[in-house]
């Protein structure tokens, strides 16, 4: 799972050809720790269909403000270079391959 900066996240994001999973995350947000193993093996098993990637929040200000994202974990689905989805909160892998269905 790469991480993304507000300097690459038009690069990696908006440019990619697939669709993006993008995680706004923080270094002391408990939920975003739990969510990283799912995480990792969303971007394992849905490689071919789904680009998974963090953003941290601290330390990328500008993207952060541009999405108007509050609240950690956030997770924005980007396709076409658009936000196509967004969910707040950590959850179960099946729950979250669930609400992904729509939109891979």
């Amino acid at each position: 799972m790469m991480d993304v900066t507000d300097e690459s996240f038009a690069a990696e994001v908006i440019g990619a050809e697939l669709p993006v999973l993008v995680e706004f995350t923080a270094d002391w947000c408990p939920p975003c720790r739990q969510m990283a193993p799912v995480l990792r093996a969303l971007a394992t098993e849905e490689a071919d269909r789904l680009k998974v990637v963090q953003l941290n929040v601290d330390l990328n200000p500008e993207t952060t403000n541009a999405y108007k994202v509050l609240s950690m974990p956030t997770f924005m689905v980007f396709r076409g270079g658009e936000p196509v989805k967004a969910m707040v909160g950590a959850r179960p892998k099946r729950r979250l391959l669930e609400e992904l269905s729509d939109v891979l």
